[in-house]
Formats: structure tokens, sequence, C-alpha cells
């Protein structure tokens, strides 16, 4: 993900943030077309890229900063989904998920979405997607979008209809293939409106520069209240 990330920035150059922890999300600040932005990118190389307690806060810590200065947000998503497991039950894993949730749906600067590869059930809605009024969403055409990855969504959807086929791993593999034409692609979505444009990674930096000039004068109208209640 860290060289998807010099491809797309100014000079190749960026500066991330807490390096050491929490490996599986990738925050830095790096400038757009001469513009400071803060970069926040899932790490697959890490944990797979899920999200877990840790770098849920981590990321969410870094959006507040971001908003409150002003500086724009450049979203590269390639999530499976929440890490599973009681220890992060015991982490507090649903409340401290949900302050990045709501550091994305609070932030009122400029906020842009790359869809590099998985984009899986809640992680993906929670990583700054169109539910969360992400100004502009793209996808490259590896993107898959989609409640579940392929392999588990047909041993649930279809578990019996494996079980009595003649030959149940022939079936499996011809129903994951169907499933992955149909659902675990980026078209489908932006069809529905869920992406903006599904664009060729060549065309991520000038897409991105553009949208980032298109939101200059961005200006979003927070409803009145003293304050937000905050998932503390």
């Amino acid at each position: 993900m860290k060289d998807v990330i010099r491809r797309v920035v100014d000079d190749g150059e960026f500066f991330e943030v807490l390096p050491l922890w929490a490996g599986n999300i990738v925050i830095a600040f790096a400038r757009l077309d001469g513009r400071s932005v803060g970069i926040i990118a899932n790490q697959p190389k890490v944990l797979a890229g899920t999200l877990d307690y840790e770098s849920s806060e981590k990321a969410a810590r870094f959006i507040r900063f971001c908003d409150a200065f002003n500086i724009p947000l450049v979203v590269f998503e390639d999530v499976p989904g929440f890490l599973p497991g009681t220890a992060q039950e015991y982490g507090g894993i649903i409340r401290r998920g949900a302050k990045l949730l709501y550091a994305f749906s609070e932030a009122t600067v400029p906020k842009m979405t790359v869809i590099t590869r998985k984009a899986y059930g809640g992680a993906y809605v929670v990583m700054n997607s169109k539910h969360l009024r992400a100004d502009a969403s793209f996808a490259w055409p590896t993107a898959e979008i989609a409640v579940m990855g392929s392999e588990g969504a047909v041993n649930v959807i279809f578990r019996k209809e494996i079980q009595h086929a003649a030959d149940p791993e022939a079936k499996r593999r011809e129903l994951i293939a169907e499933y992955e034409g149909q659902f675990s692609n980026p078209y489908i979505a932006a069809e529905r409106g869920f992406v903006d444009d599904v664009i060729e990674p060549a065309d991520t930096r000038p897409r991105l520069i553009q949208a980032l000039r298109m939101l200059q004068t961005k200006r979003e109208q927070v409803p009145a209240r003293k304050h937000g209640n905050i998932p503390l």
C-alpha cells in the first residue's frame, strides 16, 4: 500500500505517523497538487488489512486532527472486514471501531476514497464510503465490494445445494465463480451510485487531483447543536 501512496502523492514523498503502532493501517501527511492532505490506507501486509480496535482508534484520532486543521482526507481502501476474536471483543472493538465511523461521518473537510481491492461488509462502510458522505469515491477494476468474501458467502448461502450435489467441491467452485462474476466487482456498486467511477490505477493521481480542485470551495452545513455524542 505504501507503494501505491508513493505513486499518487507529489514527488513520491509522504510523512507516516505512528508507523510502529497498528501497522494494519497507514496514516500519513502528504501533498497532492501542492496541497497538504491526510492519507488513511489499509495495509494488507499486516493482518491482511483488517480493522482491529487499535487501528480504528489510530485512524480516528488522525481523521479528527485533519478535520480540526482543515486538511483534506484521501483514503486507500483494501479491507476484508473487522478482526474477529474474543481478544477484540474484550478490547472493545465495537466501541472503538465506532470511533472511526464517527470521525469519518463528522469530518467536514473534502473526503475522497479509492477502493483498490477488498471492501467487505461493515469495514467497507466505515472506511469513508458514500454511506458516510464521502465526496468522491473511485474503485479500481480489481475492487471487490460485497458483504463478505465469495468463498464464505457461497458456503453460507448455498450450503444445502453444495451438500446435495453429486460433486460438492466442483459445485462449490462453480458457485464461487458465479458469485464473483455477479457481485465481487465494482460495477454493481457503481451502477447503484455507491462508487462515482471505476478507474484504471494509472488514472488515480489525476482523478484525485481533479476531485480535490473541485472540492476546494466545499462548505458543509452541520446541524445546529452543542456537540455530538462521540463513542467514548
